[in-house]
């Protein structure tokens, strides 16, 4: 009997795949609407420390928060100025324009990763 084949993707260092565990528990905690996606998302900063988020949805789309907003807010918050890396558990094929403008903010070239809700990391683009 053959064991099934399990998803393949890309490829992450030990402290990304970390940030997809994170990030794949902080969705679970999500606050959306009925039909609207729930992600999750982490970032590590340089000094290695993570920051965990969830999307917030609202009735008025405007106030609505996505995950990877939400954990760059944290880390800036706790003094993170520029980031290693950062993650979304998502089902969307691409990053938000938006998203990745929040994440430039804070540095270019900051490697993001879009992995599945099965936490397999499909693709990877940075700020």
């Amino acid at each position: 009997m053959t064991s099934p084949t399990p998803p393949v993707g890309l490829a992450l260092e030990a402290e990304d795949g970390k940030l997809v565990v994170l990030a794949r528990s902080a969705r679970l905690r999500a606050y959306t609407s009925a039909g609207q996606p729930a992600e999750g998302a982490a970032v590590r900063d340089t000094d290695g420390r993570t920051y965990a988020a969830a999307t917030v949805s609202h009735t008025r789309p405007e106030l609505a928060t996505s995950a990877l907003r939400a954990a760059v807010v944290a880390a800036a918050s706790s003094g993170a100025r520029r980031f290693e890396a950062a993650v979304v558990v998502t089902e969307a094929a691409e990053a938000a324009a938006d998203d990745l403008a929040m994440l430039a903010e804070f540095g270019a070239g900051v490697p993001l990763y879009l992995a599945g809700p099965d936490g397999v990391a499909r693709t990877r683009t940075s700020s």
